[in-house]
């Protein structure tokens, strides 16, 4: 195929890897917990708030970058993103205590919530139709390779030169980035100048807050189920409140029209499912190998490695497959096959063959990438030049908060299980763990119905 003269893969490969930056930093201080715990002079379990902050300012500012960048340009935007999260990094390791530690940690997830919505605007808007694919593929690497590496980077950092240097690491690549952003990262021709909702963005702000913080309860070690209620119910207000703000502004802070868009909506509602369990999965795997079969942190470590073999192995293979199947097909059988995978699991115990428990791992990781790839693509095969912008922010927007939800969702399978096999044997807890994968290929039922609903044709024009 002839190369395009508008797909700029030094840019593509440019918001991958601050995407990267982004996404591994959100959980490479997980293995460093105790590290730094010693430092702070705190337990290692008080560590896990550094990561909400994170997470929590990730959700809370991804909704502003569409007025953002449309105010101020993709271009400054995505500069600024990636000088504020370089510093911020600077001054993580410098933290003198958890509780500063917590505020830099908030200044980093600013600046990560700019980087990646707007780096991928930038390739967005100037990408034909026929490139679309090839630029989402530098696009989602990112979100499948950093999940692989961010438990060893933490661990093996931490236990050699130090915690601090997870942090470190990120000014050499930040600075080598925003040289680069200045180079490949064109200038916007227009900007609107529409006033902020900033009555909307406080609404949404507080609803999407509360919902992070209801997944970080559910998800932590003992649940307090009444502050999640509260998080829940104060969650769903605010979504009241925001269709309710919607309806008369504007200009909204978060433009939902790309949901009457049947490709969108199918990218990002059974897309945000299939995106959830992609978080769920690796956590769901881990439990059933150290809680349920009594493995070692290391050996359930080493094995799980397979699941993000399949990931990155499967890589080069996604775009083809999309080209020659489509992307109904390659999502209903992404859905399907998966599902299977994961009621294989439920079979599966300490006495199983490694090599069959190896064997479902890999197929599990290579068909998760295969729809990834396809999801993160027919989102915005059919947005026009217009609505990008809102149409990516809304996305991302989603996409955050359904990755989020993951653990959350996975701790709340392992509960269910683990009630229902109590209820019937008394070997309930073990059994639990491996009954969570029932509720987690029932899960993939909603994106496969949405998958065999879409047109046999979508996306044509962009597989062609």
């Amino acid at each position: 195929m002839a190369s395009s003269a508008t797909f700029n893969r030094g840019l593509a490969l440019l918001v991958a890897v601050t995407a990267f930056m982004e996404f591994l930093d959100g959980t490479v201080i997980q293995t460093a917990a105790p590290a730094m715990a010693r430092d702070f002079g705190v337990r290692a379990a008080d560590i896990n708030v550094a990561m909400t902050v994170y997470l929590l300012a990730l959700a809370v500012c991804i909704p502003a970058t569409g007025w953002l960048a449309d105010r101020f340009g993709t271009r400054s935007v995505y500069i600024t993103s990636i000088v504020i999260f370089t510093l911020a990094s600077v001054l993580c390791a410098m933290a003198p205590s958890l509780l500063w530690m917590c505020v830099f940690r908030a200044i980093q997830g600013i600046g990560g919530s700019m980087m990646v919505p707007v780096g991928r605007l930038a390739v967005l808007r100037a990408v034909e139709p026929r490139d679309l694919l090839q630029a989402m593929a530098y696009l989602t690497w990112p979100a499948l390779l950093a999940p692989v590496i961010a438990p060893a980077v933490g661990g093996i950092l931490a236990d050699t030169i130090g915690w601090r240097w997870i942090f470190i690491v990120n000014v050499p690549i930040g600075i080598a980035t925003l040289i680069a952003a200045f180079v490949l990262v064109p200038r916007s021709t227009e900007l609107r100048r529409s006033p902020l909702d900033g009555s909307g963005l406080v609404i949404l702000a507080v609803g999407l807050a509360a919902l992070v913080m209801a997944g970080e309860l559910v998800g932590g070690a003992q649940t307090d189920w009444a502050a999640v209620v509260v998080a829940l119910v104060v969650a769903a207000a605010m979504g009241v409140l925001f269709w309710l703000r919607i309806r008369r502004s504007a200009d909204p802070v978060l433009d939902l029209t790309a949901l009457r868009i049947d490709t969108f909506r199918v990218g990002n509602v059974g897309g945000g499912v299939y995106r959830l369990m992609i978080s769920a999965v690796p956590f769901l795997v881990t439990l059933l190998f150290q809680a349920g079969f009594g493995w070692s942190a290391a050996q359930a470590g080493l094995i799980v490695i397979a699941l993000f073999v399949g990931n990155i192995g499967i890589k080069p293979a996604t775009t083809p497959l999309i080209r020659r199947f489509g992307f109904r097909a390659v999502l209903v059988g992404s859905n399907a096959i998966g599902a299977a995978i994961l009621l294989a699991m439920v079979f599966i115990d300490a006495t199983t063959p490694i090599i069959v428990t190896v064997v479902l791992l890999v197929a599990s990781g290579a068909i998760r990438s295969i729809g990834f790839s396809g999801y993160n693509t027919i989102q915005f095969v059919d947005v026009p030049g217009g609505l990008k912008n809102g149409a990516n922010t809304l996305a991302s927007t989603m996409q955050q908060v359904a990755t989020g939800l993951g653990v959350a969702v996975a701790a709340l399978l392992v509960r269910l299980g683990t009630a229902l096999a109590a209820s019937v044997t008394v070997h309930g807890e073990w059994l639990g763990y491996r009954w969570a994968f029932v509720g987690a290929a029932a899960l993939l039922l909603i994106p496969l119905v949405e998958s065999i609903r879409m047109p046999a044709a979508a996306g044509a024009h962009v597989t062609q």
